[in-house]
């Protein structure tokens, strides 16, 4: 059938934004103290930093990154890496590059950290970029110090392992997880290349105390870098079924067996869920006595569709289409 996408009406946002604090009222959740701390020490550290590496989703290229690590962190060298690439719809790459130039980001690489792909770029840029800045008081030092950052769980820790793969041949340095929160504090220094001597600090994932918009938020829940349940699962996938029909990326009607494409959340859960086994017997307490009825498992449908998304089962997605589509920012 032809889908016409529910559009964000004003009920849905409504419902959204009960999930999601955008007023500070539950700025605890999403900013609790080791992240408030892992700032202070990053700015701490800074000294010691010639240039600073900050991971983001290639998902979400233009949306959720934390403003305060311009604001503290801003006055060394500075590379963006785009990390999940092969998770990311990068058809209108240039788009994304355009609008971050206009931010000020004119050092952007788009990278995969599980199959090292673009990592050996990474290393004779920040080569290049400390090169050609001032070092403060390390001009004496041979070896290059490199803060890692980003907000929780978009492939920091994966980026230190993968660089000491491609230069050191060695394996793990660092944890790595598919939730946030793995790092909890700035780590003693990492080395990951020899020829030049270069060392990286690994720093605790930190989002911005307060999110900007509602659909900013879940795009950030979307990519993992927030617990499911502090948002709801089911709340993520309704979105996440809006997002995939808005742009009539259909791979989960075929993945799921579905059929045909729906834009009713529990209507899909149901037929996950019944499909994929995730039922419950429940006791309903009628007139004639308890009957078992079996109910499709909500959350644990939920969780799927979520799993097969971050996966990549249900193809590459781009969360800030409707940015690419504005003009890009002008850089004051």
């Amino acid at each position: 059938m032809r889908l016409t996408a529910r559009a964000l009406c004003a009920a849905a946002r409504a419902a959204w934004r009960e999930s999601f604090p955008l007023d500070g009222r539950d700025v605890a959740r999403w900013f609790p103290g080791h992240m408030a701390k892992g700032l202070k020490k990053m700015q701490s550290s800074l000294k010691l930093v010639d240039c600073i590496i900050e991971v983001h989703d290639a998902r979400i290229p233009l949306s959720g990154r934390n403003p305060l690590f311009q604001e503290t962190l801003g006055l060394k060298p500075h590379l963006l890496v785009l990390n999940k690439m092969d998770l990311a719809d990068l058809k209108e790459q240039q788009k994304i590059i355009q609008h971050l130039e206009g931010e000020g980001l004119k050092n952007v690489i788009f990278t995969n950290c599980v199959k090292d792909e673009n990592i050996k770029q990474i290393v004779p840029m920040v080569t290049e970029l400390v090169g050609s800045s001032y070092r403060y008081h390390r001009g004496e030092n041979l070896e290059y110090c490199i803060m890692v950052i980003g907000v929780p769980n978009v492939g920091k820790s994966s980026l230190i392992n993968s660089l000491r793969r491609q230069h050191l041949r060695k394996g793990k340095a660092t944890r790595v997880g598919g939730e946030p929160g793995i790092t909890r504090a700035v780590m003693s220094r990492i080395q990951v290349c020899e020829r030049p001597l270069m060392f990286l600090l690994d720093t605790p994932g930190v989002l911005a105390p307060r999110i900007q918009s509602v659909e900013t938020g879940l795009k950030l829940a979307l990519c993992g870098t927030v617990l499911d349940h502090l948002v709801g699962e089911e709340t993520l996938a309704d979105y996440l079924l809006y997002t995939l029909n808005r742009r009539q990326l259909l791979g989960y009607v075929q993945h799921y067996g579905l059929g045909e494409a729906c834009d009713d959340i529990a209507s899909v859960l149901k037929r996950v869920a019944v499909k994929l086994r995730k039922t419950q017997k429940v006791k309903v307490l009628t007139g004639t006595g308890d009957v078992n009825v079996v109910q499709p498992n909500y959350p644990a449908a939920a969780r799927d569709f979520l799993r097969a998304f971050r996966s990549g089962v249900l193809g590459p997605v781009m969360l800030d289409q409707d940015l690419l589509q504005g003009p890009p920012a002008v850089e004051p």
